[in-house]
């Protein structure tokens, strides 16, 4: 099968769209599909690029400044035509309801190319990134909610990745009877183990084995709410002795180390910046203990993977986590924001090695059955099903 997927977020941007979507590009080439990307381009010019197995036709971009520094496709129409015109996909899976993202559904109805398309997004990812707009930020999350549902209901099947996402928005207008499903996002199963981090990446990293560590891994902006994790952190090393492991780059950095310095806790707080996906997976199996502050998250991979490498979970009470961190079972959860809430979380998991085993061998089992391979078949079998009906 011919399988074009598009994303107005791609490699080597670090997000969750974007690693969902690269994830996707590499396991349907895996699988013997021919399969073509369409992304901004990370230099401002068009070209073409191959990452292993599939390539990647990039878009004429220039800087977003509004938004951490992203390169965007201001009107990629043109670009998108002739791409599709060139590759004659059999299907087209949008990742994003940007510019890329428009065009495809465009010219997806025009020539009769049935067109796949998941929501990752949700209106507070660029809220809380958007200071000067706070004053005016219901109504616009409202449009913008209002905008994602219709942008996606214009498509042939529309998946996000848990049920509690759908859940979120308002889908009673679906008057055209699009497919509605959640498909989890999937993890390489594979390559997230239970075992002991090799010492050289600690040491190069800078990361302690002997003591707790209570880790975040992800972009580090403000939407993430890290610093309340930082707080909550402060109190914690109160009453035990822990290191936090901040892993990711991102617009809120400086903060929070100057929050680290002000709470006198910033000999305790590792900053790591971006790291490989070798030395992810170190840190995963070094961590004793994973948090996720963040409240608007569809579906969180990193937390996954954290998972499936044994850690248990600490996560806010607030839409899709909890399918994840199933609260008393492989983790806590917590009301958004409530720093002391968290830090007594922490504290119970961290100070008790029977529980910590317990729940470790739980998020184990929930992350088991996000794998990856059930995803790529499920998107398979969507994609057959859509091809079928559109044959003469």
């Amino acid at each position: 099968m011919r399988i074009l997927i598009a994303s107005d977020l791609y490699w080597p941007v670090i997000n969750g769209v974007s690693t969902f979507a690269r994830t996707l590009a590499k396991g349907l080439a895996d699988r013997g599909h021919e399969v073509l990307v369409i992304a901004p381009s990370q230099n401002g010019k068009k070209h073409k690029e191959t990452d292993g197995n599939y390539t990647i036709a990039r878009t004429s971009t220039v800087v977003f400044p509004f938004y951490q520094n992203y390169r965007i496709s201001l009107y990629p129409y043109s670009e998108v035509k002739k791409i599709i015109k060139d590759f004659k996909p059999d299907v087209m899976h949008t990742q994003s309801f940007l510019m890329i993202g428009q065009a495809v559904v465009k010219y997806g109805q025009k020539y009769g190319i049935p067109v796949v398309s998941t929501n990752h997004a949700m209106p507070e990812n660029l809220m809380d990134n958007l200071k000067m707009l706070a004053p005016i930020s219901r109504p616009i999350k409202y449009v913008l909610n209002k905008y994602i549902v219709r942008f996606n209901l214009q498509t042939d099947y529309f998946t996000m990745p848990t049920q509690s996402a759908i859940n979120m928005f308002d889908l009673s207008h679906n008057k055209y009877n699009v497919p509605i499903e959640a498909v989890s996002n999937g993890i390489d199963l594979s390559m997230f183990t239970v075992g002991k981090a090799d010492p050289e990446v600690l040491k190069k990293l800078n990361v302690p084995s002997d003591k707790p560590l209570i880790t975040f891994l992800g972009r580090v902006d403000a939407e993430k709410h890290v610093s309340v994790l930082v707080r909550a952190f402060a109190k914690v090393v109160q009453k035990k002795d822990a290191r936090l492991l901040i892993v990711g780059s991102g617009t809120d950095v400086d903060n929070l180390m100057m929050l680290s310095n002000h709470l006198g806790i910033q000999d305790k707080v590792i900053f790591t910046g971006r790291i490989t996906d070798e030395e992810k997976v170190e840190i995963y199996k070094a961590g004793t203990v994973f948090c996720m502050p963040s409240p608007a998250e569809l579906q969180s991979i990193v937390m996954l993977e954290a998972m499936a490498s044994g850690q248990p979970v600490v996560a806010i009470d607030a839409g899709p986590l909890k399918e994840l961190c199933q609260d008393g079972r492989n983790g806590f959860l917590c009301k958004p924001d409530d720093d002391a809430e968290i830090a007594e979380a922490l504290l119970k998991i961290i100070s008790d090695p029977t529980l910590h085993d317990k729940m470790s061998r739980e998020s184990i089992a929930i992350a088991a059955t996000h794998d990856l391979n059930k995803t790529l078949e499920r998107f398979e079998q969507i994609y057959t099903s859509l091809v079928n009906v559109r044959k003469p």
